[in-house]
């Protein structure tokens, strides 16, 4: 199986489970399992309930696949380490 066996789909994810596995809702009302990515993993990027994702699935099991992208949110409340940007605060 290779990259071009894959599909992708955008979902929202509705549930976060142990072990880094999300249940995801596709745009055509279909729920499936889906885990995150290595490369998502590695970045470190937090994936919670309500955000837009990528998902990529294998035509051989549509019940299953892999978190490869988070979208990012329009408008949002700033992310952690938002108030740390700027010039550190001086000592006297």
């Amino acid at each position: 199986m290779s990259k071009e066996d894959t599909i992708e789909f955008e979902g929202t994810v509705v549930d976060v489970l142990p072990d880094g596995k999300f249940r995801v809702v596709l745009e055509n009302d279909h729920e499936i399992l889906a885990y995150i990515a290595g490369r998502m993993k590695r970045h470190r990027i937090r994936t919670l309930a309500g955000d837009r994702v990528t998902v990529e699935m294998t035509p051989y099991d549509m019940d299953k696949g892999r978190i490869t992208f988070r979208h990012k949110t329009d408008g949002g409340a700033p992310g952690p380490g938002a108030a740390r940007r700027g010039p550190p605060p001086r000592r006297r």
